[in-house]
């Protein structure tokens, strides 16, 4: 049997959970749900994805309450079942390298993965992979990245190619 040379395609969808209330100033970070604007911006990034034919085989977030939501709204989106979610505690105050960490957890059959999580980490690892200066991703913009590789644990630095950076405000004439 003729072994395939081309290497296998990951595509990583990075997403800064949607904007968050601040509405309750006694309530732990962790906690704060998102905004009016956030529970609109959410659905309607998740439809843009939808058109454009992007579709995850895993969903990996932080499960504070706003990037739990984000993650929520986007998956149903773009037709993914909400309850196969996987939240990982590592990406609530993540670094580069506990995100990194996270991301090599996804199984390899996997060959597109929506990480919800937050920023600075966000655009940090944006920036990393792709080795653009993106300067922030908003609250619920999407960074979209390709890699050669055939796992997701050989996900370095310097490795990705830039698909795509949208976010909600891009798109005023929604309103």
């Amino acid at each position: 049997m003729e072994k395939n040379n081309e290497a296998a395609m990951r595509r990583l969808y990075l997403i800064r959970h949607a904007k968050s209330s601040w509405s309750e100033p006694g309530l732990r970070d962790f906690d704060r749900p998102l905004s009016s604007r956030g529970k609109v911006d959410a659905p309607f990034m998740g439809k843009r994805l939808a058109r454009h034919g992007v579709r995850p085989d895993l969903i990996f977030a932080s499960p504070a309450k706003r990037t739990r939501k984000t993650a929520q709204y986007i998956a149903e989106a773009v037709g993914y079942p909400t309850k196969d979610i996987v939240f990982f505690e590592a990406i609530y105050e993540a670094g580069v390298d506990d995100l990194l960490r996270t991301i090599a957890q996804a199984m390899d059959e996997a060959e597109n993965l929506f990480l919800v999580g937050h920023n600075y980490s966000i655009t940090d690892l944006a920036e990393s992979l792709t080795g653009q200066s993106l300067g922030n991703v908003p609250t619920g913009g999407i960074v979209g990245i390709e890699f050669s590789a055939e796992k997701w644990s050989e996900i370095l630095s310097g490795t990705g190619k830039l698909l795509f950076f949208d976010y909600p405000k891009k798109h005023h004439s929604r309103d």
